[in-house]
């Protein structure tokens, strides 16, 4: 294991308001021997014209638009703070991070998405473990790796703005390899958008950001080399980065061991493959799709057959992540506190 705008409906709202603009004629006096043809009723003496009864209706159908225009188009952020809850905001397929004549420009894609990537250093009963984490809702709540946490006596973490927190871990699932932490007195942090990785395809363009050999908010990219592959891990909190594997998580694929020895109690889950560089340090940090949503959680890396220590591990191209839907469908069940 490797561990370590909104849109704002202008026009449509224009043209809802503009029938009912100030500049528009005075009604004229009602005149009783000329009544108002069909289908309007006569008007109460008084009254302005019938057509005026519609502005209500018409007014909300425009407040809504925009509203939907700020959920559907808009950030994690964005979605949590309309509706005052410490969720993340799901993005939906078509939902932007970047602006679209920025799609796949890594530049954009990591100045949009670095600030939801944090470092988490965990200090373990025998030695320390260093990985990555994605930030999920303003308040502190954030993903990683179980085996990054695992067994953790005490967790800090640094934000890309290079603030320090500690950490208090909510609910872990060693047969995902996920773990949910929550920051203490966080306030204001900019969640990620996670994407929908179900309609991830090989060949897609992706970046990983993450803290390789505690190298914060390093960026790299490549593509989606392959989907659905089998990757093994171990569930013992006793065995990788504090045992002296210095972030070599072992794991198994396509029947080999890599990294070490899984040991007898393991897991399987389905990953996307990439070919995007991934090294010690990036495990629990985020596989990012072109419009800039997570659509997965970094959590493996072949390191190459004579890697002993993580100083000789390097990345070949052959790095696994845990797809995004398989985290928001865990993601009620870390929140309750399960450890697993």
């Amino acid at each position: 294991m490797v561990a370590g705008d909104s849109l704002v409906m202008t026009e449509s709202q224009g043209t809802y308001e503009q029938p009912y603009s100030s500049s528009a004629p005075s009604a004229a006096p009602v005149d009783p021997a000329w009544p108002p043809p069909p289908p309007y009723e006569p008007a109460a003496p008084g009254a302005g014209p019938a057509r005026k009864r519609t502005r209500g209706p018409m007014a909300l159908l425009a407040a809504v638009a925009i509203v939907a225009a700020a959920i559907g188009g808009g950030t994690a952020y964005a979605f949590q703070e309309l509706t005052g809850k410490g969720t993340a905001a799901v993005a939906g397929s078509s939902t932007t991070v970047v602006p679209s004549s920025k799609k796949g420009d890594v530049a954009a894609i990591a100045a949009a998405v670095s600030p939801s990537v944090v470092e988490i250093r965990a200090t373990l009963a025998g030695g320390s473990s260093t990985g990555s984490g994605v930030i999920i809702t303003s308040d502190g709540e954030i993903v990683t790796n179980n085996h990054v946490v695992s067994g953790a006596t005490s967790i800090k973490v640094r934000t890309s703005d290079g603030k320090s927190y500690t950490a208090e871990v909510v609910g872990t699932d060693s047969s995902k390899d996920l773990a949910l932490i929550k920051l203490n007195g966080a306030s204001g942090l900019k969640p990620a958008a996670l994407g929908d990785s179900s309609g991830v395809q090989v060949g897609d363009t992706v970046v990983a950001i993450g803290s390789p050999e505690g190298l914060t908010g390093t960026v790299t990219s490549g593509i989606v080399s392959a989907l659905n592959r089998d990757v093994t891990v171990s569930t013992d909190e006793n065995q990788g980065q504090g045992q002296g594997g210095d972030g070599q998580w072992p794991f198994q694929f396509g029947g080999r061991e890599f990294n070490g020895d899984t040991g007898s109690s393991t897991t399987t889950y389905k990953a996307i493959q990439t070919d995007a560089s991934l090294n010690p340090g990036n495990s629990g940090g985020a596989l990012i799709d072109a419009n800039g949503r997570v659509i997965g959680i970094n959590s493996a890396m072949y390191a190459g057959a004579q890697a002993s220590s993580s100083s000789d591990a390097g990345s070949i191209g052959l790095g696994f992540a845990i797809p995004i839907d398989t985290v928001k469908s865990d993601l009620a069940k870390l929140r309750a506190g399960s450890r697993s």
